[in-house]
């Protein structure tokens, strides 16, 4: 059973520390997930529509176990948010085919060699976007960012930060986008407010 877009938000309201937080994070999945219908609609592959929008409406909710009791988020750990909400998921019941838009969705993909390599503070383990719908959410992820304050960011943009995570980061996102292709950001940057970079 995949939960609708009620029980998503429903699911962000039980586990958010405080109403701010829930405003950046929810937002942000929200929005992650009018990208990936965007991108969902321009494409000519067959994929699980319901998947896909529960994948990005519960993809970052692991984001909430990184707040401490201030309110403060912890950007130290951000790193493990994935696996966090992996583990939330697996609690409330869902299936692993959900379960995984959590874990899977960091950067273009954590590989093992990723993790010994810059010595990450998860598991050792290969955290790659498999399913068609995985690699959906994962990249339309990439577009918006829940900094201080949150942005849309552009293709080249994207292109050009990852390009510190080694050549291969660029090449798997050059792959996605030449696959999904390229949202329209601006109607949504001025529909939530977000610049764009």
């Amino acid at each position: 059973m995949l939960p609708t877009p009620r029980e998503a938000r429903a699911l962000h309201e039980k586990y958010a520390p405080t109403a701010e937080a829930l405003d950046l994070v929810y937002t942000h999945c929200e929005i992650v997930c009018r990208i990936a219908e965007q991108l969902l609609a321009g494409t000519a592959l067959r994929l699980d529509a319901a998947l896909v929008r529960a994948g990005a409406l519960l993809h970052d909710i692991g984001v909430y176990r990184l707040y401490d009791r201030a309110g403060r988020l912890d950007h130290g750990t951000y790193i493990r948010h994935g696996v966090l909400g992996h583990e939330i998921l697996r609690r409330e019941g869902f299936p692993e085919r959900l379960c995984r838009f959590c874990s899977c969705h960091t950067g273009v993909g954590l590989t093992k060699h990723d993790i010994r390599e810059r010595q990450l503070d998860l598991p050792v383990a290969d955290y790659l976007a498999e399913s068609t719908e995985e690699q959906l959410v994962m990249y339309a992820d990439k577009f918006h960012s829940k900094t201080t304050p949150p942005r849309f960011l552009t293709a080249g943009f994207y292109a050009a930060y990852v390009q510190r995570f080694g050549m291969d980061k660029v090449h798997a996102f050059h792959l996605l986008r030449t696959r999904f292709g390229e949202p329209e950001l601006m109607s949504l940057g001025e529909q939530y407010g977000h610049h764009q970079v």
